[in-house]
């Protein structure tokens, strides 16, 4: 299961309203999805977009991968994922083997 990090459109008709969420990359734009992160209103004239910073890390450690105008968001915001070691154990049988001759 691909997880994506994506907005969803929500407000009334040219009213515009986006929620920043987690979703699996194979349900609707606006259908059901696992968390919500944030919000991003291209209304406000001033900083429209709110991140939870902790959450949105830990969702990029997971492998979740963002979209092109979220990617855009955590640049502005300097969000990168956390490093491996402090949220996932490393895989056992990682290794490449060999067939011996």
């Amino acid at each position: 299961m691909a997880v994506k990090i994506r907005l969803k459109r929500m407000g009334a008709k040219k009213q515009p309203f986006y929620r920043i969420v987690v979703a699996n990359s194979t349900d609707p734009r606006n259908g059901k999805y696992i968390e919500a992160i944030g919000t991003y209103d291209p209304k406000k004239e001033v900083d429209g977009i709110h991140i939870n910073i902790e959450r949105a890390q830990y969702w990029l450690s997971k492998g979740a991968q963002p979209t092109d105008t979220v990617s855009r968001f955590f640049k502005q915001r300097k969000i990168k994922p956390a490093p491996l070691g402090e949220t996932s154990k490393p895989q056992e049988n990682s290794e490449i083997k060999t067939a011996e001759t």
